[in-house]
């Protein structure tokens, strides 16, 4: 069980640290206008902290669907990794003969 929960923590860190080289660009590749001939500038009035609330929030929500999906990649890992560790470990018990019982 405790290597599972260090797969699944170790899984759901790498996910929100993958999520957070990830979001930013994909957040200004979506947002970035297109159809615009080269150099043209946009007209726009915005309220600055909004658009902050904006990226942090997709930033956040971005990092908890990294972590979940980290997460569940590290059990499906630990699971396959505890089960490998547990088939190898054992054995096969030496058939008793009708004679001996």
């Amino acid at each position: 069980m405790k290597t599972i929960l260090i797969f699944v923590l170790t899984g759901t860190l790498l996910g929100v640290v993958v999520a957070s080289l990830v979001v930013p660009p994909a957040l200004s590749w979506y947002s970035a206008p297109g159809g615009l001939p080269e150099g043209a500038q946009i007209q726009a009035l915005v309220q600055i902290p909004e658009v902050i609330r904006y990226a942090t929030g997709k930033l956040m929500r971005g990092q908890i669907i990294g972590g979940r999906i980290g997460a569940v990649i590290g059990l499906v890992v630990g699971i396959l990794i505890v089960r490998r560790g547990r088939s190898e470990g054992r054995t096969p018990a030496p058939a008793a003969s009708p004679a001996q019982a």
